[in-house]
C-alpha cells in the first residue's frame, strides 16, 4: 500500500469500540463509515440510547450507517460502493458474512480482547477474570468463517490486577488496543495481503455469552472462586446474592470485590463470621465494596453500619 492511506469502514456497538475510533480518526487513515447497530434502551432505560460508538463518530463528523442486518444484500452491495481497503470489528454485535468480508480489497480484521486462541466469544474478558488467569490481553486477527478463529496478526499482554473487575479490566483493554491496532495497520500498510500467524484449535478456550444467572453467588463454594465471580460478573450481572439479618430483614445485594482469605474456623458458609467476614466452603470472604438494592455503591464497613450487620447474619444464594 506504500504511502497511500487506507480506507476503512469501522463497524463498532460496545464502550470497547470506542477508543479505537478516536485513534483511527486521528491516524493517517481514512474512516470512510461507521457502522453500528440501532438505538436500543440500555438497563432500565425506556428510551433508547444510540451506541457508544454512534455518540463518537457524531461528535469526530464521521457519517454513521445503522444497520440491523450487514449481511443483507442491499447493504452489502452499499459498502462495495465505498471501495474500502479494510473493515475492522470491535464489539460490534454481529457476525460478517464472507459476502460482506470480500466488499473489501483486504478483508476484515477484529480487534478483540483476549490472547487467542483462549477466549473465543463475547464475553472473553469476564471469563480470563473467572478463570483467575494471569494475564490476558488483546488480538488483532482476520475475520474467517469460524467464529474468533482467524490468523492472528498482533498481540498485546498485560497483567490482571489482583482485585481488577471486568469493568476496570474492559477500560484498559480498550486503550491497549489502540496500540494494537496501530502495529496492525503498519503491516498491513506494508502488505495488505499479510497472512498472519495460525492459531492454535487445540488450545482454544470459549467465553460463551453471560446470562443473569451467572452471577449468582453460592457460599458453598470456595472463597478464591466466589472472588473471582464478584470480580468477573462486575458491572453485568453482577455477584448477586441476599443478605439475611438475625432480625429476619433481608435485601439483594451485588457484591463488586472481596478478598479470599484462609480461615481454620468451622462456620456454616455464608454466615457473617466474628471478624467480619463471610464463611464460605474454604476460606472465608473478605468483602470490599457492595451494590445495595437501592443501586447505591457501599464499602464494605459503610454496609455494615448502615444495616447493623452483626456476626451470625447471613448471605444466602438467590434461587
Amino acid at each position: 500500500m506504500g504511502e497511500a492511506p487506507l480506507r476503512i469502514v469501522y463497524f463498532g456497538s460496545g464502550e470497547f469500540a470506542v477508543p479505537c475510533l478516536r485513534w483511527l480518526v486521528n491516524s493517517r487513515h481514512e474512516v470512510v463509515r461507521v457502522v453500528t447497530e440501532p438505538d436500543r434502551a440500555a438497563g432500565q432505560e425506556k428510551t433508547a440510547l444510540p451506541p457508544p460508538v454512534a455518540a463518537q463518530a457524531a461528535e469526530e463528523g464521521l457519517c454513521v450507517l445503522f444497520c440491523e442486518d450487514v449481511n443483507a444484500p442491499d447493504f452489502v452491495e452499499q459498502i462495495k460502493s465505498l471501495k474500502a481497503d479494510l473493515g475492522i470489528v470491535a464489539a460490534f454485535g454481529q457476525e460478517l458474512s464472507s459476502s460482506l468480508r470480500s466488499a473489501f480489497f483486504g478483508g476484515c480484521v477484529n480487534i478483540h480482547g483476549s490472547l487467542l486462541p483462549k477466549y473465543r466469544g463475547p464475553d472473553a474478558i469476564a471469563w480470563a477474570i473467572l478463570n483467575g488467569e494471569a494475564k490476558t490481553g488483546v488480538t488483532v486477527f482476520w475475520i474467517v468463517d469460524q467464529l474468533y478463529a482467524g490468523p492472528i496478526i498482533v498481540q498485546r499482554e498485560t497483567l490482571i490486577g489482583p482485585i481488577e473487575t471486568c469493568e476496570e479490566l474492559d477500560y484498559r483493554l480498550a486503550r491497549i488496543a489502540c496500540d494494537a491496532i496501530d502495529a496492525a495497520l503498519k503491516a498491513l500498510d506494508d502488505n495488505l495481503q499479510f497472512a498472519g500467524e495460525p492459531q492454535e484449535d487445540s488450545q482454544a478456550i470459549e467465553a460463551p455469552k453471560l446470562k443473569e444467572s451467572s452471577g449468582y453467588l453460592h457460599f458453598d463454594e470456595p472463597a478464591e472462586s466466589i472472588a473471582l465471580r464478584c470480580r468477573a460478573m462486575w458491572p453485568w450481572p453482577g455477584g448477586r446474592c441476599l443478605y439475611c439479618s438475625a432480625s429476619g430483614q433481608s435485601e439483594k445485594v451485588v457484591i463488586i470485590t472481596a478478598t479470599p482469605i484462609l480461615t481454620k474456623e468451622n462456620i456454616a458458609p455464608g454466615t457473617v463470621t466474628p471478624e467480619y467476614t463471610v464463611a464460605t466452603a474454604k476460606g472465608a470472604l473478605q468483602i470490599h465494596e457492595l451494590e445495595v438494592s437501592d443501586k447505591r455503591l457501599l464499602s464494605w464497613e459503610t454496609f455494615i453500619k448502615k444495616r447493623h450487620v452483626k456476626p451470625g447474619d447471613r448471605f444466602q444464594a438467590i434461587h
